[in-house]
């Protein structure tokens, strides 16, 4: 059994199952994937394929693809254990609200099995009533998390939104690579928007495995301590997505410290984007 190490940093978005989506082909590129993320420090991920939440409305189909996950995983699993000892790997989903009700019921969906459930919409569009969604989520006894809320067309002027599932009862999980500009310059905006907001509750890789990408952990990391944000870090990569393991909701993030520098240095990282 692996020993859980509560000072390890951990990941809850990255696509580490292989062969069940667009994520890590095979299972040298699962552990070429975990080699590279435990020289960043990371040492428990969450790994959260896509599943489609009508899925959840037909048993069979359901039933089917969870299998096919489940296979890939525990293979996967059986070989990091063996390859990286230290290394938690859990099970969740990435799951795309593509029905207004999609029945969390079924742990294997969830994060590691908790009441957490990552969720996302489809096409990285905003459908009305994505708050009366979460809502319910909630009413359910369930915890849903936004992934990459900084992503969504429109969100620039729409950031209230943000605010407004948060007070729905559901968390925001921004990705690194938004914070350096891997999503251009409005998704860059909107992640340290979301921030100084102190809406943040977790930061995660979405890492979909393959050679020529980059987590963007370290330079997100190298960004933020720039700036004085040690303690922020703390919260969203090691504090809050523990909890999450723990089945414990995460506690409130500081906000970013008041540094003009940072905006001089975000303005021009997104002029340098769009030149």
């Amino acid at each position: 059994m692996t020993h859980r190490d509560p000072t390890a940093l951990v990941d809850i978005h990255n696509h580490l199952v292989p062969g069940v989506d667009d994520g890590a082909r095979d299972m040298p590129a699962v552990l070429e994937s975990v080699e590279r993320m435990t020289r960043q420090s990371i040492r428990r991920i969450v790994t959260t394929p896509h599943i489609d939440g009508s899925l959840t409305l037909d048993a069979a189909r359901l039933e089917s693809r969870l299998a096919q996950v489940s296979e890939a995983w525990e293979r996967a699993a059986a070989a990091i254990r063996e390859t990286f000892p230290e290394v938690e790997y859990l099970r969740g989903h990435e799951i795309c609200l593509d029905v207004p009700d999609v029945d969390f019921s079924d742990a294997r969906i969830r994060m590691g099995g908790t009441s957490f459930a990552l969720v996302e919409w489809p096409r990285l569009q905003l459908p009305p009533g994505t708050v009366a969604a979460l809502k319910r989520i909630r009413e359910k006894g369930f915890r849903p998390i936004v992934a990459h809320p900084e992503r969504y067309q429109g969100m620039g002027a729409a950031l209230g939104v943000a605010g407004q599932w948060r007070d729905a009862g559901a968390a925001l999980q921004v990705n690194y690579g938004s914070l350096v500009g891997r999503y251009g310059p409005e998704a860059q905006s909107n992640a340290i928007r979301l921030l100084r907001r102190g809406w943040v509750d977790y930061l995660a890789s979405d890492f979909h495995g393959h050679a020529s990408l980059k987590t963007y952990k370290d330079e997100a990391w190298a960004m933020l301590r720039e700036f004085g944000a040690e303690e922020v870090l703390t919260y969203l990569c090691r504090t809050n997505p523990g909890r999450l393991i723990e089945d414990e909701p995460p506690l409130p993030v500081p906000i970013l410290p008041p540094e003009r520098r940072l905006w001089a240095r975000v303005r021009s990282m997104l002029r340098r984007s769009t030149a």
